[in-house]
């Protein structure tokens, strides 16, 4: 059998059941900043806040920085906002309504189920507010140098428009294949872009109607990320290998190559710049960004992880004088170039305190020097900077372990002000919030595990525990509010499980990034023998053996990848975890197909084999804890039937499970109703089978 819990909100919430000193609505109610960006020359930021489902664009302009709402959306209605720009003159933003960009499919979203379709559209609205301007239906804008343009993409090709929406959209031009990656040059008279033809991909320049494009060094390979030189005349790319038919090894690791190359724009020489050590870590990194590449006053710049941490390089244009600007064992992301192109800015898990491993600290460093400077530190998170106009103002978005995000100006180093503190609710449960503590311990293997501990204020004998368990799985969760918006909800509901009484404990897991190159690419993960499972169990094993802890009482959740470690978890040792939450998780990993074209790899049968043992489903037979299965049925990210097919087999089996089911949302949440309505059955659920079965 199985039960339904729309039936059951209704019963266990309106007879307030929970003892709890706030509700699980009132911690989500934050307004959490995203896409947070600076205007190329003055003073001027502009980014999207999420207030409860209902997505505006925020701006604030020196001195006071004051935020100012310039967009009226007033529904929760799940259509996010994306891409945001300020125009180098500073009189527009634009930015993207609609889609779901944090998946592999972007296209529009109906979360809110409407009849009538929506739509992916760039839209243009005055910096100081107004009318918002439809320029058309498309994705991932870029204005004009000039800021009288604005470059989209449309399946596959790309479209210009006047910001001002006088002028109506048009094809710029047409090419073969999917384009995108498009960048002005700095005199705004050419267009540089990426042509992807599926096994490999061009890189090409548009400068009119009248003159055909030009195609820079076009091979065999796929080429990607054009970057113009300051000046205009020179463009670097990244380049790795096409895909060729030979089927290589499944579990063995190779080296993927990649290049730095050079082309100048009127000879159409091409020269290689750089290429990346034939090594394990000196592969195409898979970071933030991938490899960040730049083109600095006098410097190219980009990210490898050849030294076992991912770090920022700069290299001279001719190839010359390779200079490592980050050294140290910690890692770098969200990566800004200033307008002036002298400094790059970056957020870092290093600092002062060895518990900053577990946080983001704002740092900058100059393209030609190893002069790593902070720009902020202490027990906050900060992150996601960028840079004023001026070269010498900077902003990120920063949070602590009890306040969650907001937009900031950094002052070198000292305290951060913040932008539009006013926004947080004032029932917000600031003072309730716990502050986790890092903790580590030993997988069976031996492998360090890292987490983070969040115990009740008030401490009791025998308290039931839970293990959260990110998703990705290239995340790391912090001492603080997570920057993220999937796991600030997440952040959100591991306090009010502790507010409620049970002692969380946050695993970052190996695979997860933050720890370096070989906690990131271990050995044996996934598919190929669920290696990083290990430190999900000897997380609830550690639980076990903590004082006021009760040891038959330790439930598990999780998202993504997350659902899928809670779902191993549930059927290799539902000794261990009692009852646990499998959020659209991957169940089955077992694929013994092999690419139209190709001939099986000379592993397949193994692989497939270690697949399968590497899957939930194959432990059904032991799988006795409670379990509650959740899953929004327009998922992008983790296909809904791996949850209908565990589904079956629970149902093949007779085992009683629960079951929540989203139509029409996505992996995100995209409706605010909808992530809380699944942060809600998730708390109940836990809260029945843990806390309250005696």
């Amino acid at each position: 059998m199985k039960k339904s819990l729309f039936i059951l909100f209704v019963l266990l919430f309106t007879s307030k059941i929970f003892a709890q000193s706030f509700s699980l609505k009132s911690v989500l109610s934050y307004p959490f900043p995203s896409q947070l960006v600076a205007a190329p020359t003055g003073s001027k930021i502009a980014w999207a806040a999420n207030e409860q489902g209902r997505r505006n664009i925020y701006t604030a302009t020196a001195p006071d920085y004051k935020a100012i709402k310039i967009t009226s959306y007033n529904e929760d209605d799940g259509q996010e906002l994306t891409s945001l720009s300020v125009s180098p003159d500073g009189d527009w933003i634009v930015f993207v309504r609609g889609g779901d960009h944090g998946g592999r499919d972007g296209g529009p979203v109906n979360a809110n189920s409407s009849p009538i379709a929506p739509k992916v559209q760039v839209l243009a609205v005055p910096y100081g507010g107004g009318k918002v301007i439809v320029l058309g239906e498309g994705d991932n804008p870029a204005i004009s140098p000039n800021s009288k343009q604005v470059l989209f993409s449309k399946a596959g090709q790309i479209l210009i428009a006047a910001i001002d929406g006088t002028v109506p959209a048009r094809n710029l031009f047409y090419a073969k294949g999917l384009n995108g990656s498009y960048k002005w040059s700095p005199d705004g008279q050419k267009v540089a872009f990426v042509s992807n033809r599926s096994d490999h991909a061009f890189i090409g320049v548009y400068t009119n109607d009248e003159t055909p494009v030009q195609w820079l060094s076009p091979s065999f390979s796929r080429d990607n990320m054009p970057v113009w030189s300051p000046d205009g005349s020179e463009i670097t790319f990244i380049r790795t290998p096409g895909t060729g038919t030979e089927t290589d090894s499944v579990l063995t690791r190779k080296h993927q190559p990649w290049a730095i190359r050079k082309v100048n724009i009127s000879t159409g020489q091409d020269i290689q710049v750089w290429k990346a050590a034939e090594t394990i870590r000196g592969s195409y990194p898979t970071i933030d960004g991938g490899a960040n590449l730049h083109w600095a006053q006098g410097k190219i710049v980009f990210t490898s992880y050849e030294d076992g941490w991912p770090h920022l390089y700069a290299i001279n244009p001719d190839g010359t004088g390779r200079l490592l600007l980050t050294p140290g064992n910690y890692g770098v992301e969200n990566i800004k170039l200033s307008n002036d192109k002298k400094t790059l800015v970056f957020a870092a898990n290093t600092g002062k305190n060895q518990d900053d491993l577990d946080r983001r600290h704002i740092y900058k460093v100059s393209v030609n020097e190893a002069n790593m400077q902070p720009l902020s530190s202490g027990e906050g998170i900060e992150a996601y900077p960028v840079i004023a106009g001026d070269n010498q103002t900077f902003f990120c978005l920063s949070a602590t372990a009890q306040r969650p995000l907001l937009p900031a100006i950094l002052n070198a180093g000292k305290k951060v002000t913040l932008i539009g503190d006013s926004l947080i609710p004032a029932d917000f449960p600031i003072k309730e919030m716990v502050v986790p503590k890092h903790v580590q311990f030993k997988a069976a293997d031996g492998n360090t595990v890292y987490g983070q501990l969040f115990s009740p204020k008030k401490a009791i004998k025998n308290q039931p525990a839970i293990v959260y368990v990110h998703g990705g799985p290239q995340r790391q969760m912090f001492l603080g509010w997570n920057p993220m918006d999937y796991y600030s909800i997440d952040y959100a509901l591991n306090q009010y499980l502790v507010n409620l009484g049970f002692t969380v404990l946050a695993v970052n897991y190996r695979l997860g990034i933050g720890y370096g190159f070989d906690f990131h690419k271990p050995m044996g993960a996934g598919a190929q023998g669920a290696s990083e499972y290990q430190d999900i169990k000897a997380a609830g094993e550690w639980l076990a053996t903590q004082p006021n802890i009760d040891k038959t009482k330790i439930g598990v959740y999780g998202g993504s990848y997350g659902g899928y470690l809670t779902a191993l978890a549930l059927g290799k040792d539902s000794k261990l975890f009692a009852a646990g939450v499998d959020i659209h998780g991957v169940n089955n990993r077992f694929s013994n197909q092999a690419a139209e074209g190709k001939e099986p790899a000379p592993d397949a049968a193994l692989a497939a084999k270690i697949a399968l043992s590497s899957s939930p489903v194959s432990y059904i037979n032991t799988w006795t804890s409670p379990t509650l299965i959740i899953h929004a049925d327009d998922d992008r990210n983790v296909a809904f039937n791996q949850s209908v097919d565990l589904a079956k087999r629970f149902e093949d089996k007779k085992f009683d499970f629960e079951y929540l089911v989203i139509p029409d949302d996505t992996h995100h949440w995209m409706k605010f109703s909808n992530g809380l309505k699944v942060s809600e059955a998730t708390a109940d659920f836990l809260k029945r089978k843990l806390m309250d079965k005696k």
